[in-house]
């Protein structure tokens, strides 16, 4: 028995979401586009809401507290006023199995957020007209065209004795054939060639098996190609012969691209195209198949970009998500080069394979290795690829990779432990010094667990205060006179004891706890400075050094006013030591936190000079007063023609723009002879005095003990 929903003069829709804003916006642009709208904001009353007003279409949000958006759709499908009420699910997710878990409840189509509010009405008008056709398609045969038309759905007979074809006006509709104009065959004549086989074996089928069948099919139009859904049946006589074809085509084109959007999403990265990390791993697990039954070799390598972070912070994420599809490009064409890949004959044998984990972390998969060494030739290819200058949006951005090698039989058999293994040498890569390679052994799953461990208790120490300084004096050429200090963290664990910077500044500045380590280090430094200098220190200049992070957050220049305002330190005794990564972003902004912070009287200096890769014209743009010749130059300055250039150069040129230069790292009374005759004004190293805790430097300049820290 039919039955038939009245109808009302305007359809009523029920918006279902826990967000308030949501709830809003859908309820501004369907009542813009004609609707009435009630709005529930719990599954709960949305189910109440439902029984009492029985809505003509519903919008459904998937993940609400208490019954979840899949829960109320099914419960809607379950009563007999929604059995075919349209469900439109919302949802945020993108994954597959939500979307299965939609349709599976009843959904009758999805949209994700955030929502395109201009084209909702649309949307919903378009739902309400196709449930209208379902209902017209139940209650009268007559409407049968119409629907088709609605659905895209085309219907036709196939006399086998005549040979003569009817189609629906759908069915013409959907191959571009005038039915008057045009005696093609509609159902076989504009097949794809490359289908026509097997759409001629599965015709052969249903009349041999008498048995439906079902399939999908292209089409070759004027305006492209086309997928069509073909169902099919054979009608047969009394006598059991067949003597018709029935069956209907429909255009799922756009159905196509939107699965094959949706598996974009699913296994592909959005930024450079890449396989992700499930795709990967899916991956390796079929060539850990071929592997094993082929018994070949294979490699997994994992690469991370090397100072990625500071490139992303100091010239902003837009040129970082440029570098990252740059280096794919990149990584792509070093596999696709690679003498080792695709030496198997047998046709199984899987590709070599890029993908992109997450942030500026890639691994690779080289399948069908015979030799390691043909994996070094991969991996040296792959840094020196890299290594080459970026040119984005007028910089010219240099970064490397470190990489992890795992190989398998050896390394590990599974998948799971290879990515993890290769991962673990990576980071063995990075402490040997970036830009390189390393193998995987044993002792890096140790070395692993020590960092999760080290991480964890870094984040501990930041709470329960276990940093402390050490000063180390900067000493005048001239005179020979402290003129200033240079504040350096240590870390004084409860647990593992004093830890030295170069172990936990590097993790901290890649898990992004260097700004929380910066603002610490600020605040003790002119903390401890102003008490020094109210008991009796002459007045020397206390320096600090800046990460990149801590100054392209924006914050600085705030936060240096509000140290200097609770400790009471006058500006003019503060220097804040830059790095040239700061500098490589001149920004306007950079420029005017400089100059506001030149304008307090703060000094700035610039750190390690030579050791990135800036112009040295970028140093005449900046308000600068100081320059730090780093001690890499400094090392060998007696023995290295080379080193000694630099730095007499680097000496000149900073006294050309009125900078003061103070060289690092200086050991040796040669290197300080050379220094004070070439010019140089202050020198820091342990030629005089090594880093050493506050106490030390009290008992240097005879200050009482009562104005040691506590």
């Amino acid at each position: 028995m039919l039955t038939r929903k009245s109808k009302r003069a305007t359809p009523l829709v029920m918006v279902v979401d826990d967000d308030q804003a949501v709830r809003m916006l859908a309820r501004e642009a369907l009542e813009s586009s004609g609707f009435v709208v009630r709005d529930a904001e719990t599954g709960e009353q949305a189910l109440e809401d439902f029984a009492l007003h029985d809505p003509d279409i519903v919008l459904l949000d998937v993940m609400m507290p208490g019954i979840d958006g899949f829960s109320v759709c099914s419960e809607i499908r379950n009563t007999d006023a929604g059995r075919d009420t349209p469900v439109l699910m919302m949802t945020g997710l993108d994954d597959l199995a939500s979307i299965d878990s939609a349709y599976e409840a009843g959904a009758t189509d999805f949209i994700t957020k955030p929502i395109n509010w201009h084209i909702l009405g649309y949307r919903v008008s378009y739902m309400l007209r196709a449930s209208s056709a379902l209902e017209q398609l139940r209650e009268s045969r007559a409407g049968l065209a119409h629907a088709q038309s609605l659905a895209h759905i085309g219907s036709w007979e196939w006399d086998l004795s005549s040979g003569e074809i009817r189609c629906s006006e759908e069915v013409y509709s959907i191959c571009c054939l005038d039915r008057e104009q045009n005696r093609m065959n509609p159902i076989l004549d504009l097949v794809h060639h490359q289908d026509r086989a097997f759409v001629q074996g599965s015709l052969d089928d249903a009349v041999s098996r008498r048995t439906p069948v079902s399939f999908d099919y292209r089409i070759l139009i004027e305006g492209g190609e086309r997928v069509l859904h073909a169902e099919l049946a054979t009608v047969l006589d009394d006598a059991g012969d067949a003597v018709c074809l029935t069956g209907t085509i429909q255009d799922i084109t756009e159905r196509k691209r939107a699965e094959e959007q949706i598996r974009l999403l699913a296994y592909y990265d959005a930024l450079t195209g890449l396989p992700n990390r499930r795709f990967f791993q899916q991956q390796l697990e079929q060539a850990l198949i071929y592997a094993n039954r082929n018994d070949r070799m294979l490699a997994v390598l994992f690469l991370d970009l090397d100072r990625f972070k500071l490139v992303n912070d100091t010239l902003g994420h837009g040129v970082g998500d440029r570098l990252l599809q740059d280096v794919a490009d990149r990584l792509l064409r070093c596999v696709r080069r690679s003498d080792c890949l695709a030496r198997a004959e047998q046709d199984d044998c899987p590709p070599s394979l890029v993908s992109r984990l997450g942030g500026d972390e890639f691994t690779i998969m080289l399948s069908d290795i015979e030799h390691f060494q043909d994996v070094a030739k991969v991996a040296r290819r792959i840094l020196e690829a890299v290594s080459v200058p970026y040119s984005l949006e007028g910089q010219e951005v240099f970064v490397s990779t470190s990489i992890g090698i795992s190989l398998y039989p050896f390394d590990a058999t599974t998948a799971s432990d290879l990515i993890r293994n290769a991962d673990g040498a990576m980071y063995q890569a990075k402490e040997q010094g970036r830009n390189g390679y390393q193998i995987y052994d044993e002792s890096m799953s140790a070395k692993a667990l020590e960092r999760i461990i080290l991480e964890s208790r870094l984040h501990k120490a930041i709470k329960e205060g276990e940093f402390i300084l050490h000063y180390q004096p900067q000493v005048s050429n001239a005179t020979g006179e402290v003129v200033g200090l240079e504040a350096l963290v240590r870390w004084n664990s409860r647990e593992l004891g004093m830890v030295e910077p170069s172990r936990f500044l590097p993790l901290a500045e890649e898990i992004g706890l260097i700004i929380q380590i910066d603002q610490i280090v600020i605040a003790e430094a002119c903390r401890q400075h102003k008490l020094w200098m109210d008991a009796g220190m002459p007045p020397v200049v206390m320096a600090v050094n800046i990460s990149g992070q801590q100054f392209m957050k924006n914050e600085l220049l705030d936060a240096v006013t509000a140290v200097l305002k609770e400790t009471g330190l006058p500006p003019e005794f503060l220097e804040l030591e830059l790095t040239e990564g700061v500098l490589m972003a001149h920004t306007e902004r950079t420029v005017k936190t400089l100059q506001a912070l030149k304008g307090m009287g703060v000094r700035l200096a610039i750190d390690d000079f030579g050791t990135g890769f800036s112009s040295l014209s970028y140093l005449k743009r900046f308000p600068l007063d100081v320059l730090k010749i780093d001690r890499a130059f400094i090392k060998d300055i007696t023995t290295e023609a080379d080193d000694a250039a630099i730095t007499l150069a680097t000496i000149e040129m900073a006294h050309t723009l009125k900078l003061l230069v103070i060289a690092e790292g200086v050991e040796t009374r040669a290197q300080l002879e050379f220094l004070t005759d070439h010019g140089c004004d202050m020198y820091q190293g342990y030629l005089f005095c090594k880093p050493v805790p506050p106490e030390e430097i009290a008992r240097m300049f005879l200050l009482p003990p009562s104005s040691d820290p506590a």
